[in-house]
C-alpha cells in the first residue's frame, strides 16, 4: 500500500512570507486610502494567526469592521498576493521539486489541503507546476465548517486513504492528522509555534527529510 501525503500550502510547501508583507502593506495602504484604517499594518497580529481561515483573518486584524468592509478587505488582499506570486515574488521552500519528484517516483501519493481561496492556490500550483506531482489541492472554501480537519477528512474519503500523513506547521494540520488516523509531521519553518510543533509525532528542519521517514514508512509497510 502507497503512503498518502496531504501537505499545507503556505509556511510549509510555499514561502508565504516573500509575499505577505508587501501585500498586507499594500492592503492596508489602501484602506487608510478609504480612511478605513489609521495606525500601522498588523503584520506581527498577522503572523501570529496565520494558517487561520481567511475569515477569522479578518475578525482579527479589522475587529470593529463589518462583514462587508472585512469581505472588500480580503478580495483585495488576495488579489494582491496573486499579482505578487505572477511577478515572480514568492517562492517554495527548498528541496520542495526534489522531495516531490522522489515521492511520486516511489509510488507515494501527493495532496495539497488549505486554508486558502481557491484561486489563490491554483494561482501557486499553476506558477511553479505542482499538478505534475500533486493529484488534486483542496481549499477550504470548499467545505461549509472552516475546519482544516474536515478538509483532511473529505480527502481521506474521497481517494480512500488507509495510511498516510500531513505535513505542515501550524495545529491545525496536526490537528487535522489526528483527527482522521494520520501521522502528524509538523514543519519548524517560518511561521511555526513550538508550543503547536510539540504536538506533532515527528518534527522536521527542513522538507527533505521526508525522504528518510517515508522510506521507514514504507519499509515497515512492506514488513507487515
Amino acid at each position: 500500500m502507497s503512503l498518502s501525503l496531504i501537505f499545507d500550502m503556505d509556511g510549509t510547501l510555499f514561502q508565504t512570507d516573500k509575499i505577505l508583507e508587501i501585500s498586507l502593506e499594500e492592503t492596508f495602504k489602501h484602506l487608510r486610502a478609504l480612511n478605513l484604517w489609521e495606525k500601522e499594518t498588523p503584520i506581527e497580529k498577522y503572523r501570529e494567526i496565520m494558517g487561520v481561515p481567511l475569515p477569522v483573518v479578518w475578525e482579527t486584524l479589522l475587529p470593529d469592521h463589518s462583514n462587508e468592509i472585512r469581505k472588500r478587505t480580503n478580495d483585495f488582499f488576495n488579489k494582491k498576493l496573486i499579482a505578487t506570486i505572477n511577478e515572480g515574488n514568492g517562492a517554495l521552500y527548498p528541496n520542495v521539486i526534489e522531495v516531490f519528484t522522489y515521492l511520486k517516483k516511489n509510488n507515494n501519493s501527493l495532496y495539497i489541503a488549505s486554508n486558502g481561496q481557491i484561486e489563490y492556490l491554483n494561482t501557486i500550483v499553476r506558477y511553479y507546476n505542482l499538478d505534475q506531482w500533486v493529484t488534486e489541492t483542496f481549499s477550504i472554501q470548499q467545505i461549509q465548517t472552516q475546519n482544516k480537519s474536515d478538509l483532511v477528512g473529505t480527502i481521506v474519503a474521497k481517494y480512500h486513504i488507509e495510511k498516510g500523513v500531513v505535513v505542515g506547521d501550524r495545529l491545525s494540520d496536526i490537528n487535522a492528522a489526528k483527527s482522521n488516523g494520520l501521522l502528524a509531521i509538523g514543519c519548524n519553518f517560518d511561521f511555526a509555534q513550538e508550543d503547536e510543533l510539540s504536538q506533532a509525532d515527528i518534527k522536521i528542519d527542513s522538507l527533505s527529510e521526508l525522504l528518510t521517514i517515508v522510506a521507514t514508512l514504507n519499509a515497515e509497510e512492506r514488513v507487515l
